[in-house]
């Protein structure tokens, strides 16, 4: 779901009058996807944001900064060789297409003041960001090749051609009866899809919006419209382009009762009565609240990390399955044993190279159970009851090292479960950096681990029950091992789903018995920070601190313990959700 170029009319509007001449002052790279613009105006610093995530692409005005990596990345670079200090000459639209372009004033060679353009093509998934001067591309964030198009090529020294338009209209600077009598030409078209393809950057909400205005279905075909029909939709068009004119009207974002988002406008919406509506005084607040809905910041490096270990894990959990096929033929080892001492006390009677089975009693059997065994008629009888102990010999031996393997694959399992739980709460750069090192340390991630001094340390979640006990929950096995064994004072509990991955959780005693009620809610807490999330009866294991011990040699985040109790909890998500809203705590992983 990404902003149709209608509604960034006024969003083009609103970061003009913002942002035109303010100075550049620095620019910042926080992830892969997304620029962020310092702009220092009189009196004031403003920070702006160019998203080209495929999932919410957009250009905003931050409230705060997002989190930035410790080493510029390239393209970064050239954007501050070539923008930083400059003067933001304008920012406007591409007709009305979702493409903004910030024009940016600097000072080139000879004193000359030389225009720089930012073109931010908010395209969903082909979204981009190119620096542009005099028509030329200087450089992209993606680059686009012959391999990935055979329409427009995006390339350093290649000439900049924005995204064709198709001759459509521009709403905003075309009447009303245009509008119709291109309408009345597409007779083959349903008619929300006979607008988008009329009007250039009118999406499907805003489409509907014009059908829903005239009193018209938006699955009607334009060949059963009559004359009034146009006439309604030429109405509706106006209003619709009034509606986006006028600045006195709430921006709106709707959602469903789960928070998944159905549409955004610059605009109030009457197509979605049973839709959640949110309103906004500006485009950026708006923007803002869509991100936070959709999740479209993620720190740099995390997604690339989750494929890391979901790619392990999968090669652990296949590697588990064929061991465990291998442990099943093992406890069939006695049977080639059977086979073999049969075949041996009955050798005298049998001929070599005649035979593919044989039926012989077994010499095992109580009541003269007629064995079959299989021969290899290319070998003599006694080479074939030589490869059945042979088989047998190797069985037993597999037997005792499958299921040291086995063992072994299992902790692997768990420990990577353990570290694909602390990505999915990882939302900072410290707690990145903890994962990272990590994954170096365990040979997942062959990088070379950059330390630098001051390096500041993750902070686990903090929260606080009704009687003010204070209640740490740990991000990642880094932090786990940290908060269990230097945070945390001996007579402090420790609580942990059992047999589950999750995060440690320190419950704060102050050396006083806690109440139920802190206790309860800390065991609720380890419910929600683990893998068993949003299940009942959770098995959740409780210990004195003094009583958690880490073996030599363990990975981190495992540890064991003595002196435990465990409780089973199922987790009130009402009252999570609020102690999860506490100013120092966090959203739900």
């Amino acid at each position: 779901m990404s902003l149709d170029g209608f509604s960034m009319h006024r969003l083009t509007r609103e970061l003009n009058a913002a942002l035109t001449g303010g100075r550049v002052d620095k620019i910042t790279q926080p992830n892969r996807t997304t620029i962020q613009i310092a702009v220092r105006q009189p009196g004031q610093n403003l920070l702006l944001c160019i998203s080209i995530r495929p999932q919410n692409p957009s250009l905003r005005l931050l409230d705060a900064p997002l989190e930035n990596p410790a080493e510029p990345p390239s393209f970064c670079m050239l954007l501050r060789k070539h923008l930083e200090t400059g003067r933001v000459a304008c920012v406007r639209q591409q007709g009305l297409d979702r493409v903004l372009l910030v024009d940016v004033d600097v000072l080139a060679a000879g004193g000359r003041i030389a225009t720089k353009t930012l073109a931010a093509e908010l395209t969903g998934k082909y979204a981009n960001l190119i620096l542009v001067e005099d028509g030329v591309v200087i450089d992209a964030l993606r680059r686009v090749g012959a391999a990935n198009s055979r329409v427009r090529l995006v390339l350093p020294g290649g000439a900049y051609c924005p995204p064709d338009a198709g001759g459509k209209l521009v709403a905003v600077e075309s009447s009303p009866d245009e509008f119709a009598a291109r309408l009345r030409q597409r007779t083959d078209m349903k008619l929300i899809k006979a607008i988008s393809d009329v009007c250039l950057g009118v999406g499907p909400v805003t489409a509907k919006e014009i059908a829903f205005c005239a009193g018209l279905a938006p699955d009607m075909q334009i060949s059963e419209l009559d004359d009034a029909d146009f006439s309604s939709l030429a109405s509706a068009f106006t209003e619709t382009v009034a509606a986006l004119k006028d600045d006195a009207l709430s921006v709106v974002l709707l959602h469903d009762e789960r928070g998944k988002l159905t549409a955004m406008s610059a605009f109030p919406l009457h197509i979605f009565p049973d839709a959640r509506e949110e309103r906004f005084p500006s485009m950026s607040a708006m923007l803002a609240r869509a991100d936070e809905l959709i999740g479209s910041y993620a720190p740099p490096d995390k997604e690339r990390f989750q494929k890391l270990v979901k790619s392990e894990l999968r090669r652990a959990q296949n590697k588990l399955l064929k061991l465990r096929e291998e442990a099943d033929e093992a406890k069939n080892a006695d049977e080639f044993r059977r086979k073999a001492d049969t075949l041996t006390t009955y050798q005298h009677q049998l001929a070599d190279h005649r035979d593919d089975e044989v039926s012989l009693p077994d010499v095992y059997g109580e009541n003269g159970e007629i064995l079959v065994i299989a021969l290899d008629r290319r070998l003599t009888v006694r080479q074939n009851i030589q490869d059945y102990y042979k088989k047998y010999g190797k069985l037993r031996r597999a037997e005792n090292l499958v299921a040291e393997q086995i063992a072994v694959c299992e902790g692997n399992i768990r420990y990577l479960e353990s570290i694909e739980l602390s990505l999915a709460s990882c939302e900072g750069l410290a707690e990145l950096a903890d994962v990272r090192a990590e994954l170096i340390s365990a040979g997942l991630l062959r990088e070379r681990q950059k330390k630098k001094p001051g390096e500041k340390l993750s902070e686990p979640f903090r929260f606080h029950a009704e009687d003010g006990t204070e209640i740490l929950v740990g991000k990642n096995n880094s932090q786990n091992d940290r908060l269990t064994f230097r945070v945390a004072s001996r007579d402090d509990l420790w609580l942990h789903t059992k047999d589950i991955p999750g995060s440690h959780v320190i419950l704060r005693t102050d050396g006083k018995e806690p109440s139920e009620d802190a206790l309860l809610l800390a065991a609720s807490l380890a419910a929600h920070f683990s893998q068993a999330s949003g299940s009942s009866n959770v098995p959740v294991d409780c210990t004195p601190c003094r009583f958690v011990k880490k073996p030599s040699g363990a990975k981190p985040g495992f540890v064991i313990f003595t002196h435990q109790k465990t409780l089973s909890v199922t987790p009130d998500e009402e009252r999570l959700k609020k102690i999860l809203e506490q100013e120092n705590g966090a959203s739900k992983p």
